[in-house]
């Protein structure tokens, strides 16, 4: 009987290590390109085929972390993205804000990730392994750092994204924390030194706060700012409560909403 028992023990024990090991293998390789090609098909327009392949040879067979900005050119050069004058909106530290703002104002305003460029990925997470041509998931992925799948290609994207920006654009930045302009920021890194000077004629500064303001436009970073702005570009700032924007964001058109 006792050695019955063991027997019974030892299938359940080999039986919970292979669930423990499965699932963790199982998922490790994630059908992106489902998600991609359905989400590259809403746009129209686009040969979602080519602009997957383009998008996936930037990463695939790559050490994860030693993926550089410039891999995922083919891809942004494929999209082509062409903005209307005076819709871009930049963000930093404020993606919920200003997406729940674009989403009723998309005639208005659009972020990166309401762009072919950045919306047939936007909230997923990828890389590729040296040897492999598989594309896997968040396990076995690094982090947000220097050459990652990921970083590098919202880097390369944004930097598109600012390339084409002309006549006035704008930056949601975020008042509720001490330095709303980061320098090692992708806005302020990648995004704003790509404005064309010749293009852009100004850069408003939205400042959004919630009930109390611990920043204002008088905030020493913003100063930074306007010392790193392009010539020729001119600058405005202004301090908007999120249930001003809220408020706003509700009514038809595209008048001021700061």
């Amino acid at each position: 009987m006792e050695k019955k028992c063991w027997i019974i023990l030892g299938v359940g024990v080999v039986a919970g290590l292979i669930l423990i090991v499965a699932v963790p293998l199982g998922v490790m390789f994630w059908p992106l390109k489902p998600t991609f090609i359905d989400r590259c098909k809403e746009l129209n327009g686009y040969d979602c085929e080519k602009l997957w392949g383009a998008f996936e040879q930037a990463y695939v067979g790559r050490d994860p972390r030693k993926v550089p900005t410039a891999a995922y050119t083919p891809f942004t050069d494929a999209v082509n993205f062409n903005a209307e004058p005076n819709k871009l909106m930049f963000w930093s530290r404020t993606k919920d804000v200003v997406h729940a703002f674009t989403e009723k104002k998309k005639d208005c305003f659009l972020t990166v990730e309401d762009t072919a460029l950045g919306y047939m990925l936007d909230g997923l997470t990828w890389c590729g392994k040296e040897g492999s041509t598989k594309t896997f998931r968040k396990i076995g992925c690094p982090g947000w750092e220097e050459n990652n799948a990921v970083g590098s290609f919202w880097k390369r994207v944004s930097a598109a994204f600012a390339d084409a920006a002309c006549g006035d654009v704008t930056v949601m930045l975020n008042g509720d924390i001490d330095t709303p302009f980061n320098p090692t920021s992708v806005f302020a890194s990648i995004e704003m030194k790509g404005f064309d000077s010749s293009r852009v004629k100004s850069l408003t500064v939205v400042l959004v706060t919630r009930k109390s303001a611990v920043t204002t436009c008088t905030n020493a970073s913003l100063k930074d700012l306007q010392r790193e702005l392009k010539p020729g570009i001119t600058y405005n700032c202004k301090d908007v409560t999120e249930a001003k924007l809220q408020e706003c964001s509700s009514n038809p058109g595209c008048g001021a909403c700061w």
